[in-house]
Parts: structure tokens; C-alpha cells; sequence
């Protein structure tokens, strides 16, 4: 059986993004080796896996709290901080699958998005890690919008809809905003799937306004939920999702 829709939203963190290379804290010693600053490296090492022990991932640090690696972990040093933005960017990959798996959605016909949860205030594109993340890796121009409670960027002409901010995923206020806006373009929300690994965020909410839904389990399994698939990689979504065409 296969799901039959015209827009898919995708999460960010530990979804389309592999964390893996999130973990690797020696980014923090190559910070301080550039900067001449060696005896710094224990400290920041430290401060980075406190971080990870008061918000449990580091994916959920890079997506949300990226502001506190500057005031916290690099003690409000700019200059280190960009040169973490820069070897942050190196480390980062994309999902097993997902070039693949857009290529095919993109010729299916179907309109995607990305729905990420991000807490940092929206800057131009390519200044907060997703946007940065999709145009470094070559996957920005599959994405019409990238649709987040800071607001709704536009990643074709960098406008933002500011409607969405304050609306969080795991309040269920973002997708109710998106429903009306798919609507108005024709979109009902059982034409459209949420594909992310977060029960409370990803699968619950668009679930309970009518999505399909798809989890995925690549990197951290949540356990059961009402989606209605389970994933482990993106190549799946091909065999699983195909375009809806209007009658």
C-alpha cells in the first residue's frame, strides 16, 4: 500500500540531517588550535558535553539553542564562534537516502518543505544551520519553504511569513496555521504527509489535524505511535509515498 500525496513536510534534527557528526566534540579543539588558544580545549570540551547533558541531544542544541555554544561553551567569543559555523558545516551530513528520495518526491510531483522547530530568530538564508545545512550539501532547490515557529521562509525569494512565529510543532498551533495555508492552495491535509522521528512533535500533532505520517527511526526510535508508516532510511519514502494527481 502506498500513500498517496501532494506536499511532504520533513523534519531537520536527526532526520534529514544525520547527527552523528554532531556528537564529535573535537570541533571544539580544532576551534581553539586555529585560534592559538590550545589550553582552552578541556574547558570548551567540558562546557559542550554539559550542554548535552541539560538538553539531551546535541541536535537539539544546534536546532534551538546555538545562541548558548556562544555565551556558554565559547565564553561569547565571536571570532570562535565563527569558525564553528564553519567546521560545524564540514561535520554535517545529510540522511542515507535523501538526495534520492527528493529527486524522486520532486518528479512525483509533490511539494516539499521543511518543518523544523527551530528557536533561534530567522537571519537572511543561509545563516541559520538548516538553510545553511541544505544550501552547503546542494538540496535547498528541492524545498519550496522552510516552516518554523521564528516564521515561514520562503526559500525561493527569502521572504518570511512572521505569522508563524510563537506557533510551536508540539503545541500542534504551527500545523494549524500550515492546514489553512495548504488549503488556500488547494492542499487538504489528507493529501499531505509529516515525515520526522519526534512522536510529540512530528507524528501526534499533523496526525491529529488529518496528515498522513511517517516516522523515522534512523537514528533514534521514540517507540510506537499512530504514524502510519515506520522508516529507518530515506530510500523507503519511494516505495512508500507517490504524487496525487486531481482527478
Amino acid at each position: 500500500m502506498t500513500i498517496a500525496v501532494k506536499w511532504c513536510g520533513i523534519d531537520f534534527g536527526q532526520c534529514l540531517m544525520n547527527p552523528g557528526a554532531l556528537r564529535n566534540h573535537l570541533v571544539i579543539g580544532d576551534i581553539y588550535k586555529e585560534l592559538g588558544k590550545p589550553e582552552l580545549i578541556p574547558e570548551g570540551i567540558e562546557r559542550y558535553h554539559n550542554m548535552k547533558d541539560k538538553y539531551g541531544t546535541y541536535s537539539t542544541i544546534k536546532e534551538g539553542h546555538k545562541d548558548e555554544i556562544l555565551t556558554y561553551v565559547l565564553e561569547g567569543d565571536q571570532e570562535a564562534m565563527n569558525i564553528f559555523l564553519d567546521k560545524e558545516q564540514e561535520h554535517l551530513k545529510a540522511a542515507e537516502g535523501v538526495e534520492e528520495a527528493l529527486e524522486y518526491l520532486k518528479g512525483e510531483g509533490i511539494t516539499l518543505c521543511i518543518v523544523a522547530e527551530m528557536k533561534k530568530t530567522l537571519g537572511p538564508i543561509g545563516t541559520d544551520v538548516v538553510s545553511r545545512f541544505l544550501k552547503n550539501k546542494g538540496l535547498i532547490h528541492y524545498f519550496n519553504k522552510m516552516v518554523t515557529p521564528q516564521g515561514s521562509v520562503d526559500l525561493k525569494d527569502g521572504s518570511v511569513d512572521d505569522r508563524y512565529k510563537g506557533r510551536t510543532k508540539e503545541s500542534g498551533a504551527l500545523y494549524d496555521l500550515l492546514v489553512g495555508d495548504l488549503q488556500k492552495e488547494g492542499i487538504e491535509p489528507r493529501d499531505a504527509v509529516m515525515v520526522g522521528d519526534k512522536i510529540k512533535t512530528d507524528i501526534e500533532p499533523p496526525a491529529q489535524r488529518g496528515f498522513k505520517t511517517i516516522q523515522f527511526t534512523g537514528y533514534f526510535d521514540w517507540g510506537a505511535s499512530r504514524a502510519d508508516y515506520r522508516i529507518s532510511d530515506f530510500f523507503q519514502l519511494m516505495t512508500i509515498v507517490k504524487g496525487k494527481k486531481d482527478a
